[in-house]
């Protein structure tokens, strides 16, 4: 295989496929990890890439995974997630393990199986997306800022762990971007999810893409070390300017 290999983790939707496909665009080979294999496969067909199953809370999962990727130039940590907007008072345990589980374990069990493959690539690059919520913290919000700000700090680590080897590292901290996002955290409830984005111009799985897109390539000695977007109408995670 002459093109580069990226490998990304939460492929079957949102800002995972959207990257998928413009990293196909780009020239690479893709390898698409996600739990809907179904969905996986149909999109990996459509861009050239390679679709294997990936929960990234099961460490076994994570190294069968990882044993069908041959070789690897890119890593992009999507997958995650939020469960509800509970106050701290109220916090549902299983909710917060959730999510600890998704952002923050996963993207160490991903990322520390895959390290030896880009150190090994000569020119690699570890792209965490983790949110606004890495770096805010939020009324309701606690289970899942904690979650980011620790995923965030995790990733962040690899800068100075990273240096003189041949990987890059790059943070992408979108604010509202509308996928299934709001969907999952609220079980489903689609009216409610939608009400999330009323009245705003969210961002775009595509735009997040975009920018990843732009980051992983650039010249192997040009680091961009974190990319903060929102929507124009967004200031904040809790300012935004409805009509």
């Amino acid at each position: 295989m002459n093109r580069p290999i990226a490998v990304v983790t939460g492929a079957s939707a949102g800002i995972g496929e959207a990257t998928a496909r413009r990293l196909a665009a780009e020239g690479f080979h893709v390898v698409l990890g996600a739990r809907r294999v179904d969905r996986l496969k149909v999109i990996a067909d459509e861009i050239g890439g390679t679709a294997a199953e990936l929960d990234v809370t099961s460490a076994a999962s994570v190294e069968s995974f990882l044993d069908a990727v041959p070789a690897a130039n890119v890593l992009v940590n999507n997958a995650g997630g939020a469960r509800g907007l509970a106050t701290v008072a109220e916090g549902d345990e299983a909710h917060w393990r959730w999510m600890w589980e998704t952002n923050v374990l996963g993207t160490l069990r991903v990322t520390k199986g895959l390290l030896p493959k880009l150190i090994a690539s000569g020119d690699g690059h570890v792209v965490t997306v983790t949110s606004i919520a890495a770096y805010e913290a939020y009324d309701n919000g606690s289970g899942y800022t904690s979650a980011k700000h620790a995923q965030s700090a995790l990733h962040r680590t690899l800068r100075g762990e990273l240096l003189g080897q041949p990987v890059r590292v790059t943070e992408i901290l979108p604010g509202m971007v509308e996928t299934d996002f709001s969907v999952n955290r609220f079980d489903g409830d689609v009216d409610r999810a939608a009400a999330v984005y009323q009245g705003v111009t969210p961002l775009t799985a595509d735009d997040v893409a975009d920018v990843i897109a732009f980051a992983v390539t650039r010249p192997s000695h040009v680091n961009l070390d974190q990319i903060v977007l929102k929507p124009r109408a967004q200031a904040s995670a809790s300012r935004v300017h409805r009509t």
